[in-house]
């Protein structure tokens, strides 16, 4: 994957992971909250590892 497309993939996940969170807490359902705590945070690894292969990229772009 691309650094674009890792921080769409990061981005979508982060927002669906919020969404499960805030289900759940309407729901009482503490598993969906997990669940949503888990994919949000897999989302925003998903977006740092974006930004990593952007900066990697435009440090090999300059040298």
């Amino acid at each position: 994957m691309g650094s674009t497309s890792d921080k769409i993939s990061g981005m979508g996940n982060e927002v669906s992971g919020k969404v499960k969170q805030a289900v759940g807490d309407m729901t009482d359902n503490h598993e969906l909250e997990a669940k949503g705590a888990s994919q949000e945070a897999k989302g925003e690894a998903q977006q740092a590892k974006g930004k990593i292969k952007e900066a990697g990229k435009d440090i090999v772009d300059r040298a």
